[in-house]
């Protein structure tokens, strides 16, 4: 018998307790709505990594594409209570800036087109911003990803300004302050 890389044994263990611990998405949707709306400065703006990424129509998207304009990225997973639980804030955030030089991301983390279209399904609020997929997380560990959510605002060079890990309001009018800041 071959044993898996630790990488490999980590995916499976996690492919595993997802599928033992289904959420379901309108209850995590309607649970108390967050209240962090707190943002992280880097003291420098640092460079994003560009990245290649398939959505759900399976058009491609490149970060370098939407340089010139302000982009929030958004990692998640259909498993994550805080992730689905924000998601209307993002929708909210994203119809308000739509128009603006202002692009939403986000980036689903392990999971396939299918179980995310089927969780779409569920949510009260669909999001209409481009839903992304990173299947082997390479690109949620080349931004340092440590834990899901985690959203980074950059700024219309393509450098991370903002950052933050855990639910956040994004609809809050702070966040909606700082992001217009940068346009």
């Amino acid at each position: 018998m071959r044993l898996l890389s630790l990488r490999h044994h980590n995916r499976y263990l996690f492919l595993l307790l997802t599928a033992l611990l289904p959420i379901n998405a309108t209850a995590a949707e309607q649970q108390a709505s967050i209240n962090d709306y707190k943002l992280t400065q880097l003291a420098k703006p640092m460079p994003a990594p560009d990245f290649k990424l398939l959505d759900m129509d399976e058009d491609t998207h490149t970060l370098k594409q939407y340089r010139g304009k302000v982009v929030l990225i958004n990692f998640w997973g259909t498993w994550c209570p805080p992730c689905i639980r924000e998601m209307p804030s993002l929708e909210k955030l994203y119809l308000k800036l739509k128009g603006k030089p202002f692009v939403m991301l986000a980036i689903n983390q392990w999971e396939d087109e299918e179980r995310v279209f089927e969780f779409m399904g569920q949510l009260k609020t669909i999001p209409t911003f481009p839903i992304l997929f990173d299947p082997d997380s390479k690109v949620s560990a080349a931004f340092g990803v440590k834990g899901l959510p985690s959203s980074y605002i950059l700024d219309k060079q393509g450098r991370v300004v903002y950052r933050a890990t855990g639910g956040r309001d994004f609809a809050h009018p702070e966040i909606e302050a700082k992001i217009k800041s940068l346009f």
